[in-house]
């Protein structure tokens, strides 16, 4: 606009602090402005909020101006922002140098790099074809209360199997020491051995879906965020690490 001697006055952006501004201008007249912003997913804060609750430290990696990216930064509670979309990548590997688990969040073309330099990398559902191909896992669904989900499940999951091998490990150890000193039989041996592994069979049965309302067990369907496509490789779209 400058370049073309249209005066833009100082408060015509006021308030739009987090959209891009678009002048139009006619015969050296300004016309006006229009006001081009992204819309935050509804579900995204309850996200942040779930991956906080669970310890993980969130940062935001955008490509926008310091304005947007703050104000929405601001929306969702997330503390760090790093602006340039090639500093993503660089933001990755220092992070993975210095030792840390990092989960890349993204669907965007210039996340691909990042989504392979990363521990794991995730991409949407709906993110652009190069995105997928470089991340380890693909939610099917938009929702990223469902990246939370995984990331719940899975913790449980492995802390389930940690307690099981504990478990197994303690009592073969006390059975070997008593057997060992004379204290134990074959019969209760056997006994003790069946029993314990009826009860980590239980502990596991835990991680079986329950039905809405329902004590029970039943044959439900995985959450779209585990019925991701899996593949060998390292990648990840979003940026979370502990």
């Amino acid at each position: 606009m400058m370049d073309r001697n249209v005066t833009v006055p100082a408060t015509l952006a006021d308030g739009l602090e987090a959209a891009s501004e678009i002048f139009v201008a006619h015969d050296g007249r300004l016309l006006g402005a229009i006001a081009v912003a992204d819309t935050v997913r509804p579900e995204a804060r309850r996200a942040v909020e779930a991956l906080a609750h669970m310890r993980l430290r969130t940062i935001l990696l955008t490509g926008d101006t310091k304005a947007v990216a703050g104000t929405v930064a601001r929306s969702l509670g997330i503390g760090e922002v790093d602006l340039l979309p090639e500093d993503k990548l660089a933001r990755i590997k220092k992070l993975v140098a210095r030792g840390r688990v990092v989960a890349m969040l993204g669907d965007g073309i210039n996340d691909a790099p990042a989504l392979t330099e990363a521990t794991l990398g995730v991409a949407m559902g709906s993110g652009t074809d190069v995105a997928r191909e470089s991340a380890d896992v693909v939610l099917l669904g938009n929702d990223l209360v469902r990246f939370a989900d995984t990331v719940g499940i899975a913790r449980r999951t492995r802390r389930i199997i940690w307690q099981n091998f504990a478990g197994t490990i303690g009592v073969d150890t006390i059975g070997i020491v008593l057997a060992g000193l004379g204290f134990l039989n074959p019969l209760p041996a056997a006994f003790i051995h069946v029993a314990s592994e009826m009860t980590f069979i239980l502990n596991s049965a835990r991680m079986l879906p329950r039905a809405a309302g329902s004590g029970y067990a039943v044959d439900a369907p995985i959450p779209s965020a585990l019925a991701a496509r899996w593949r060998p490789s390292t990648s990840c779209a979003g940026k979370f690490e502990p």
